[in-house]
Formats: C-alpha cells, structure tokens, sequence
C-alpha cells in the first residue's frame, strides 16, 4: 500500500508540473495546503496593492522635489533681486550726487546747467554728449570736432594722459544772422580724460585692436568757456586809458603853447585876439571832453538811472527839445532838421510848435507817446545822435528823427544823408572813443564818447539801439524804447 501512495504522489506531481507557470496564476488552494502555499496566497492577493502604494508614494516624492525647487527658485530670484536693489543703492550713496539720486539723471542735468560748453567725446573726435551751449558755438559738425586747435589739444591728452588748458580763437556767425559776416569767439578749453569705454559685450580690452587704438576705448571731456566779452572788456580798457591819455593831453597842450604864443606877441592886439580865441575854443573842448567822462561814468554807474529817476516821458516833447539844442550847428553846416511822427512823410521843423506835426497828412494835434525814463538822460541819447548826424552830414543835406510806436514799444530813428560807416567798423562804433574817422571827429570837435553814452542810456531804459549804414548813402541809428502802460500812470 505504501507503494502505491508513493506512485500516486509521484502522479500528482508531475501533472502539476505539465500544468506549466500560468498554473500560479490560480490562487485558490484545496485543504492541506502547507504553510508555504498559505504565504503565496497573501503576496498574489496584496501584490497590485504594494505597487499602486509604491507608486504614489514615488509620486508623494516627486511633488515634493518639484516644489521645493519652485521655491528655491522663488527665493533666489528675491534674493538676487535684494541684491541687486542693494547694489544700486550703494551705487547712488557711492556717488558724489548722495545717497537717494540717480547718478546717471543727475549727471545729464549738471552738464546741461554748466555755465561752460561741454562735449564727451572719444579720443578720435568722436561726440558722444554736446550741450546746448557748445551746439551753438558750432564746434561739433556730424557727430565729429571740426575745430583743428580742439582737435589739436585732444591728441595731445589721449598721447600723454595729461589735463590740458588752452585759450583759443574761433571764428563763428555773426550775430546778424549773415553768412558772409563772421566774428571772433575767444574760448578758454579745458580737456581731460574722464573714463574708459568698456567693449560691447562687456570682453576685455584688446591692447593689439585698431579700433580701440588712438583713444577710441577712453571718454574724455572738452569744457569751453566764452571769455570774448572778457577779452573784449580788456581791449576796451587799454585804449580808454590810452585814448583818454591822449584826449586830454591834446587841448591841454595846446592851451599851454597858444598861452605860451599870446606872452610872445603881447604888443600885437590882432594877434592876441586871435590866440586867445584859440585859447578859449581848446578849453571849451577840454571841458567837454570832462564832462563827457563824468557822464560816462555816471550812466556806467549802477546808480546812475535807477528806477526812482524813470517817470512818464513824452518822447515827442524830448525830440523836439534835442532838435532845438542842435538847430544853430544845423543852421551854421545848412542842414535841415525836420521831425516824423507815424506814418508822416513830411515831418515838420525843429522850430514848430509843439502841439503840430506838419503840413503834411498827419498835421494837427499830435498825442502823447509816452515813455518810463529819465527825461534828461534821454534828450541826451537824442541830441547826441543828431549831433553826430550833423557832424558827418555834407552842406545842404537832410537830417530827420522819426518817431513811432507799435503794440510793446516806441521807436526814435535818426537818418542822416552822410559819409556812412563802413561795415567792419559798425561793431565798434559804441566803443569809447572810437573815432571812423579820427581827422574829422577832430576837426568837427568831436569827443568820441557820444554814441558809448548814448548806448548805456538806452540800456539802462530797458531799451535797446542798433545801426545801419552804407558808405556814401547815410546812416540810420534806430532807439528802441518799452511802451509805458498809459492806463496804470494815468490812475
């Protein structure tokens, strides 16, 4: 029997063994199964389990990996960004500007309120910032220096690294606006090397590189300051003090020799009246000449005009006092005087009544043009503009004052039919005695110092004088005064 239990053990096993692996797949176990076929029943029931666990555990892990990247990210991008506030911060308080302001802001604005001319170039001329008041001197033409000495004094700071000051002479536009007319600018430069000019890209600098040769790689500043009216000033000076000199020494000396002439010829009478009507005739051109310097002075003194002294002025009333006061000179060159009010082209005469204007179109009651100045100071201005019409005027001519107003001012033109200015010397005509023609402003008595009176006291009105002329044509001197408010002086 034992046998037989063994075959059939030995049955079962090998029809469990052609059953092949997918037999595993069934989980199901009669009774009597050992313990080992207990355990396999658990694993195959749990083993879906163990993975889905798996799994979203792997995935707990992967949530949580991702998120805590997003947050290191978050906070390094805040930190970088801490930093970097804390860098400009510092930047600004490194500064010279202080701490709170933005240097480059800042810096634009300072060179735009410079009193000097400013460009930032590089060492080739190349303008990287002009002011506005060097784009008015024209110094800068295409983005490029043009001035040769500019240019001159940069290689020379780019060569040896080395501040340079220089005074310079530039001839630029006249005032006038005419192309053909230049004038002289004096310029006092000053140039220096303020900072290197990083490459693009932010690379090293390449010492072997042509284009960063030459000063290309280094800013540098040119600071121009205008010193013409310096120079111009200084200029004035030396001739006044010679001028004057020589002004002065003539009459006196010539008083001293006719006074000298009259001891010698006492027992002549015809003589000594000649000579000392010479006498007389030098000191009244002597004292002239003092007066006209004390009234220089007193119109160059800030004093001199001052508001309290400018009232409600009838300019009509003062031209006619200055034609009055020039009548017997006309008379004795026979000139003629007339006076212009509006759009007259008749005028009338020095000697008519106040209250006309002519015969001709706008005759009749003339109203007020009212002016704030000092009436002396004024009538002053006038007569000497007539005068000096009158002096360099032919016999038998015409000299006429026009007077006119418009909205905001009034004008007092003075025309004369004389020898004219040529145009070189019409910028310097307002010279302390400047003379065009120095024999004639002699002979005529002249002092040189009338039009350089007459110019300040226009100025110190508020006013302003210009001139035109022509050689062999005639002059125009034209007095620009401000309007006075008629309705504010009336109430």
């Amino acid at each position: 029997m034992r046998a037989d239990s063994n075959q059939d053990d030995m049955v079962s096993d090998s029809a469990r063994d052609d059953m092949g692996p997918d037999s595993n797949q069934d989980c199901r176990v009669g009774p009597g199964a050992d313990d080992a076929a207990a355990w396999g029943i658990v694993g195959c029931v749990t083993m879906p389990y163990v993975f889905a666990i798996v799994f979203l555990f792997l995935a707990a892990i992967s949530a949580l990996l991702v998120w805590r990247s997003y947050r290191s990210g978050v906070e390094s991008g805040a930190a970088q960004a801490e930093r970097r506030l804390a860098d400009s911060l510092a930047q600004r308080a490194s500064t010279v500007f202080g701490r709170g302001v933005s240097a480059q802001e800042a810096a634009h604005n300072l060179l735009d309120v410079m009193r000097s001319a400013v460009i930032l170039t590089d060492g080739l001329g190349r303008a990287r910032y002009v002011s506005p008041l060097a784009g008015h001197l024209g110094v800068v033409v295409d983005g490029h220096i043009e001035s040769n000495e500019i240019r001159d004094m940069l290689n020379q700071v780019v060569a040896d690294d080395t501040i340079r000051d220089r005074e310079i002479e530039m001839d630029v536009e006249a005032e006038s606006g005419r192309i053909t007319e230049r004038e002289p600018v004096y310029l006092r430069a000053r140039i220096g090397r303020i900072a290197d000019i990083a490459p693009a890209g932010g690379a090293s600098p390449d010492p072997d590189d042509m284009s960063t040769s030459g000063g290309a790689d280094r800013l540098y500043a040119v600071f121009l300051e205008n010193i013409s009216e310096q120079r111009n000033f200084e200029r004035m000076r030396r001739d006044f003090v010679t001028n004057v000199s020589h002004e002065l020494k003539t009459p006196a000396g010539a008083i001293s020799l006719l006074a000298e002439t009259v001891s010698d010829a006492a027992d002549d009478p015809d003589a000594v009246r000649y000579f000392s009507g010479r006498i007389s005739k030098e000191s009244a051109r002597l004292t002239e000449l003092v007066q006209k310097l004390i009234a220089l002075q007193k119109v160059q003194d800030d004093d001199g005009l001052s508001a309290v002294d400018a009232k409600p002025v009838d300019v009509l009333r003062i031209v006619r006092e200055a034609l009055d006061e020039n009548k017997v000179q006309a008379d004795a060159a026979n000139i003629d005087l007339r006076m212009y009010v509006g759009d007259d082209t008749v005028g009338v005469t020095a000697d008519a009544e106040d209250d006309t204007v002519g015969d001709g179109p706008a005759a009749g009651k003339t109203p007020a043009i009212i002016v704030n100045a000092d009436a002396d100071s004024i009538k002053t201005a006038v007569k000497n503009l007539v005068e000096n019409a009158i002096h360099y005027s032919p016999k038998g001519t015409h000299v006429g004052v026009s007077v006119k107003q418009d909205d905001d001012d009034v004008s007092i033109r003075v025309i004369d039919q004389g020898i004219g200015i040529p145009a070189e010397a019409q910028s310097r005509i307002f010279e302390r005695f400047y003379r065009v023609d120095p024999a004639r402003s002699r002979a005529t008595g002249g002092t040189g110092l009338g039009l350089s009176i007459t110019k300040h006291i226009v100025q110190e009105a508020g006013g302003t004088i210009s001139v035109w002329s022509r050689p062999g044509e005639g002059s125009t001197f034209t007095i620009r005064l401000p309007k006075a408010n008629t309705s504010k002086n009336q109430a």
